[in-house]
């Protein structure tokens, strides 16, 4: 696939002509090749979306509705296609590809559903001299700067809210999956949005993103990525005082009590941690298990993750494929053996493979890891890849005291059938998110976001739709009531 850039509708080679490739982590081949943005490419990407802003904001409110709407259904007339461009690009087991197209055409049917649906009050002064209104409005052009290891759900957590409430936007995909962002953006173009609202400049993130934070065209920066990257665009966005969501790193702790049902923990332990390879913002990332189930809890999950088949996303069987780039893959191997070096035992073995098809690619088999010590590298930093830690606790205090020892604080979950203790836990772990007795799954209906340094701002639900609002108060003074703030001449 041979893709060039859109702008103001347009679809567009790079102002200094130079490409770069996109390739496949199963193997390592060239699946794509798209243009290799400047900065004056995204200046340009930037003023188209300044002057769609006045039409997009425009639009009525049950238009902009309709058009949300047509862009879900013309996603899932093409998920088969963008699913496939994923797993090529990304590397992910197909089932989770169409699963991910799907949660982008979901995101837009439900805020299609909130357009025009806000209510406003009209509230009198407590003087009694009149009135204000509270109103909200778009807060103009939108930069959202995209993460590769879900990088088609992850735009629509923030265009199709942005779009909803009235902005336009300047998309900058990670480098290394862009590919399957263009095509939605195609079938955006398709459904009715406007063009201009939605900008798409592929390039390096020090070239493209570095102007979108530095132009004060753009109002707000949309990140999801890595804690050290959020707070470098947390200074560059002071000079403007740009409006910020952040969804960054995490070290999700979970839970499991001695009430809990362990056959099903052991199933949502494995799918929270070896989705995508462990490459979610909010995998299981730190397991804790009371000493009463700790051994049998283990043996079960030993047997589960020995079962799973790693390999090519396209080829049917496929439970778990590549690490989505070498240098990913080095940083989970240094893990593993920093924690290997402070006395952790291997209860599965990573590995690399050397031979066959599996080494052309990023491929690391599924890692379980047991005596684990609190301060190995695995338990203090974020661990993005196919290698869990397990720690033995011997109450839920102690559990929730080993939760809550960590810098992130993104998603957690527990595992208990008294519903007292999982609200109690629930409660007392500093995360955003809470799963109880379910694996992380995210829902366009519930907010999304961090504590600590996770990030702030939430995505999804009615509270990430008012992360694209400014408020505006407007108060009106009835004739008559006002003379004595006169001036006294």
């Amino acid at each position: 696939m041979n893709v060039k850039m859109l702008v103001g509708g347009e679809w567009t080679d790079s102002a200094g002509g130079e490409t770069f490739e996109v390739k496949n982590p199963a193997n390592g081949e060239v699946v794509g090749t798209v243009p290799k943005g400047t900065r004056e490419d995204a200046k340009r990407a930037i003023d188209s979306s300044k002057e769609a802003f006045g039409k997009w904001s425009e639009v009525a409110p049950i238009e902009r509705s309709r058009i949300l709407l047509k862009v879900s259904e013309t996603i899932r007339a093409g998920a088969q296609d963008l699913a496939i461009s994923l797993v090529l690009e990304q590397g992910k087991p197909m089932g989770e590809a169409r699963s991910e197209v799907n949660s982008f055409a979901s995101t837009f049917e439900y805020y299609a559903g909130l357009i025009g649906r806000e209510r406003g009050a009209q509230t009198p002064f407590s003087t009694g001299e009149g009135f204000f209104i509270v109103t909200k409005r778009p807060v103009g052009v939108v930069g959202a700067i995209l993460p590769w290891n879900f990088p088609v759900s992850l735009m629509g957590w923030k265009v199709a809210p942005g779009l909803a409430a009235g902005n336009t936007f300047v998309v900058k995909p990670a480098s290394t999956t862009p590919l399957t962002d263009l095509m939605a953006a195609r079938l955006l173009l398709k459904a009715g949005v406007i063009p201009g609202a939605v900008n798409i400049v592929t390039g390096p993130g020090g070239v493209v993103g570095e102007e979108i934070l530095d132009n004060p065209k753009v109002s707000k920066i949309a990140f999801t990525g890595e804690t050290a990257t959020g707070k470098r665009i947390m200074e560059s966005s002071a000079k403007s005082i740009k409006r910020l969501t952040l969804e960054l790193g995490g070290s999700d702790p979970m839970i499991v009590c001695d009430d809990a049902d362990l056959e099903l923990a052991v199933e949502g332990a494995a799918w929270g941690r070896f989705r995508n390879c462990g490459q979610s913002c909010t995998s299981v990332k730190r397991l804790f298990l009371f000493e009463s189930i700790a051994d049998a809890f283990v043996k079960r999950l030993a047997d589960k993750t020995r079962a799973i088949r790693i390999g090519d996303g396209l080829e049917k069987g496929t439970h778990m494929g590549p690490v989505h780039t070498a240098e990913q893959r080095a940083k989970v191997e240094g893990m593993v053996e920093d924690a290997e070096n402070s006395g952790a035992r291997p209860v599965v073995k990573g590995q690399v493979p050397k031979e066959g098809a599996l080494a052309k690619g990023n491929f690391y088999s599924p890692t379980l890891l047991e005596n684990v010590s609190y301060d190995s590298k695995m338990a203090k930093e974020e661990c993005f890849g196919p290698a869990l830690p397990i720690f033995v606790v011997k109450d839920l205090e102690e559990a929730l005291e080993r939760a809550n020892d960590t810098p992130y604080g993104l998603g957690s979950s527990v595992w208990t059938k008294d519903l007292e203790r999982a609200y109690h836990a629930a409660e007392r772990i500093e995360a955003g998110t809470t799963w109880v007795n379910s694996p992380p799954i995210s829902r366009a209906e519930v907010p999304f976001g961090g504590f600590k340094q996770s990030g702030f701002g939430r995505e999804l639900g009615v509270e990430g739709l008012d992360h694209y609002y400014e408020t505006k108060s407007i108060q009106v003074l009835e004739y008559g009531k006002g003379k004595k703030w006169h001036f006294p001449i």
